[in-house]
């Protein structure tokens, strides 16, 4: 069936889901979120935040929208921005690959780059800097994906039911990067409150904050990691974190993008590769996982992991 909007924000949400043949017994499906508008899963948070601050009078017209942002959500804040009408700052760490930062730019961001730092408190960080600009800003709103519960609640209205629906409520794992949290936190919950037998599973970095124990290391995965504690994270509805290695991650891309047609950015290498391990050793072939395809391998071309 043919779509039509009447508005580019219309289009966010609805990605499809796709079963990747690989060579065991259980069904995995990967969910094309890098087939939204933005190009990210963020569309729908950057959205669902954007629009709450418009309805409660955070966001007025004539505005900025000041935040941090690994890339993705900044460059979902820059579309909306531009589609509403809003100035949009973006800080981003040195690390961001520099496809998104020209596409920030092209959608008329100022992008503002901050050094990397081990500690989200670091006042050169991203965020301490996305703050302090916000701070001094006039009549501007920081959705603050970081710490806003407001991201979860996105995905809790939008990616859980439509997974729920696509897999005819058969889906029996899920399996979601986490960074801010939102998505697993989020979706995890409405799979949960549907069937409290699903297993949320989240992926993060061997190398951050929490795997650490509190005592973080340099990786090169974007807009993955649990890197500080936050109320995003709904830790009730996470049964098990998956630890990925940046080797392990960024390894599964050419395999997928050769094998199986699917050119996805790093964050999605390391869900595929943590479901693909967690399905050969206690999955069977009655149960269904769906994986999260965060974004477009597009984004990443230029740090040659393809």
């Amino acid at each position: 069936m043919m779509m039509k909007y009447n508005h580019i924000l219309d289009a966010v949400g609805n990605t499809p889901i796709v079963k990747i043949p690989f060579d065991h017994a259980a069904q995995l499906f990967a969910k094309l979120e890098y087939l939204n508008p933005g190009g990210s899963v963020k569309d729908r948070s950057a959205k669902f935040m954007i629009e709450e601050a418009e309805r409660t009078g955070l966001l007025k017209p004539g505005g900025t929208i000041v935040d941090a942002s690994s890339g993705n959500h900044g460059i979902a804040t820059a579309m909306i921005g531009a589609a509403k009408g809003y100035k949009v700052i973006i800080t981003v760490s040195e690390k961001v690959s520099k496809e998104k930062r020209d596409t920030l730019t092209a959608y008329g961001a100022e992008v503002v780059t901050c050094p990397p730092t081990d500690f989200i408190e670091d006042p050169r960080g991203y965020h301490s800097q996305a703050v302090a600009i916000k701070e001094k800003t006039p009549n501007s709103f920081m959705p603050n994906q970081y710490f806003n519960i407001v991201n979860a609640e996105a995905h809790y209205r939008s990616l859980g039911p439509e997974i729920w629906k696509q897999t005819e409520g058969k889906i029996t794992h899920f399996f979601a990067g986490a960074g801010t949290g939102g998505t697993i936190s989020g979706a995890g919950r409405y799979l949960k409150e549907q069937n409290p037998n699903i297993k949320i599973l989240a992926v993060d970095s061997i190398n951050s904050f929490r795997a650490t124990n509190g005592h973080p290391k340099p990786y090169k995965v974007e807009g993955m990691g649990i890197d500080f504690v936050s109320p995003v994270l709904n830790k009730q509805v996470i049964d098990e974190y998956l630890e990925v290695s940046d080797e392990q991650a960024l390894g599964m891309l050419p395999h997928l993008a050769r094998k199986y047609g699917l050119l996805v950015g790093p964050s999605s290498g390391a869900v595929v590769f943590a479901a693909h391990d967690y399905a050969k050793k206690h999955m069977g072939p009655n149960d269904l996982g769906v994986m999260i395809c965060g974004d477009s391998g597009r984004a990443y071309l230029t740090k040659n992991f393809y």
